[in-house]
């Protein structure tokens, strides 16, 4: 995909952003073996793993790895969820999951812009606080992910 272009979205520079803008990303339907798979290779705990041995566990049942809710928040996200010139480009941010991600569930993404701060130091960026929180089809929020992002800023024409 062109960094220019994101499908018949432009991408936006941090000069094209306003706060309070908001963004939704497409969706990406969850099952237990994308859940147990993830899991295998990056967070082997019985609960991510197992349903049986989740359901004595505070999840009472299969939940997903809250890095693997991460990891498809950052893929609507760069698949469109947020169409930023040169990519998503983090430098911090405060991550938590108030629900477990279940097997069956369809996730999207909704993400605000909160502050928008043009660098001191380098005038071809600066940094956009963006909030986004992954929903379920019921609409439940299972992550709320609040990321400094580096965005350029559109140059100076002529």
């Amino acid at each position: 995909m062109d960094s220019t272009q994101m499908g018949e979205q432009k991408a936006l520079f941090l000069d094209d952003l306003q706060v309070g803008q908001r963004f939704t990303s497409g969706t990406h339907a969850l099952d237990a073996e994308q859940i147990r798979a993830f899991a295998r290779e990056f967070d082997p705990q019985g609960f991510h793993l197992d349903d049986e041995a989740a359901r004595d566990t505070l999840f009472e049942g299969l939940a997903a790895s809250g890095w693997h809710t991460a990891a498809i928040t950052m893929k609507l996200n760069v698949q469109g969820g947020l169409p930023f010139r040169g990519g998503i480009v983090g430098a911090g941010g405060e991550i938590r999951w108030p629900k477990p991600t279940r097997p069956g569930d369809v996730l999207h993404v909704e993400s605000e812009v909160v502050e928008i701060t043009p660098s001191r130091t380098n005038p071809a960026r600066g940094i956009a606080t963006v909030r986004s929180e992954t929903r379920n089809q019921k609409g439940d929020v299972v992550q709320v992910l609040t990321a400094k992002l580096v965005l350029p800023r559109r140059p100076a024409s002529g």
